[in-house]
């Protein structure tokens, strides 16, 4: 389902981008393990997991987490937003089967030779327990120049 196109007027410092809330199965690792052609036992084989490393379970990948919080910057910015830059830090474990959420607030905005800027603190969680804090810089259209350039 098609939705409007965020601007950078928009928004505003405190606003908080939608949260992505899912649920990571063994399948979505096992895919996710292939695409990024990490063979680590860790992410696949529970013995493995619990025997040498100590965990309870398989561990869902660090990548993945952090490819899912860059999804609900994404998702939030739409089409015409534009990524410029993403940092995370994987601090804590997760496990398939585990709900996590992936979210953000706006911690600062500005106009920069026209580009409408926007800065964000994002994190993922489970439940209270931050997985993943970090930061990214994303680029809104500014309607101002879409108006004018639509006008030309």
């Amino acid at each position: 389902m098609p939705t409007e196109q965020l601007h950078f007027e928009d928004v505003a410092v405190g606003d908080a981008i939608p949260t992505l809330t899912t649920t990571v199965d063994q399948t979505q690792m096992f895919f996710f393990s292939a695409a990024t052609y990490n063979g680590h036992r860790i992410h696949y084989d529970t013995s493995w997991a619990s025997d040498r490393e100590g965990y309870d379970d398989v561990l869902v990948q660090g990548p993945l987490q952090s490819a899912l919080l860059a999804r609900a910057v994404t998702d939030w910015i739409g089409g015409a937003g534009r990524l410029v830059s993403f940092s995370a830090q994987n601090r804590a474990v997760a496990f398939p089967g585990e709900e996590l959420s992936f979210g953000g607030t706006v911690t600062a905005t500005r106009l920069a030779d026209g580009r409408g800027l926007v800065d964000l603190e994002v994190v993922g969680r489970r439940g209270d327990d931050v997985l993943m804090p970090g930061t990214a810089t994303v680029e809104l259209p500014v309607r101002a120049q879409s108006s004018t350039a639509a006008g030309s």
